[in-house]
């Protein structure tokens, strides 16, 4: 059995797959084997959801660097139009926030991210 749980932008996901010894074999017959002399542990490295939350922060970072200064209120809008819902955006603001290389000032009641 592989329970698979998340969401789907603001759907919520829990699927229940069932697999019996005959759709297990199918299955494998699918995966490529690893490489030679590259152990099978290998593959389990990173989790599959590393890559896109790596690419958000980074997307992240270079919106900040390229605007050089920008209200907290413009940059979570932007943060949420290009990651797709407002709970990532606020993750990756917070992550900004508390960045040693980025500096964050109060002008005017606004926060401003240098």
């Amino acid at each position: 059995m592989v329970r698979i749980r998340g969401s789907i932008g603001d759907w919520p996901v829990d699927l229940t797959l069932e697999l019996d010894a005959e759709d297990w074999r199918q299955l494998a017959q699918h995966v490529p084997p690893p490489p030679l002399g590259e152990p099978q542990v290998a593959a389990a490295r990173a989790p599959a959801s590393a890559a896109p939350v790596d690419r958000l922060w980074q997307t992240a970072q270079d919106l900040l660097r390229g605007s050089g200064r920008i209200e907290g209120p413009q940059l979570l809008a932007e943060l949420e139009a290009f990651s797709g819902n407002a709970g990532a955006a606020k993750q990756l603001l917070v992550r900004l926030r508390h960045d040693a290389r980025v500096k964050v000032e109060v002008v005017d009641g606004t926060q401003v991210f240098v």
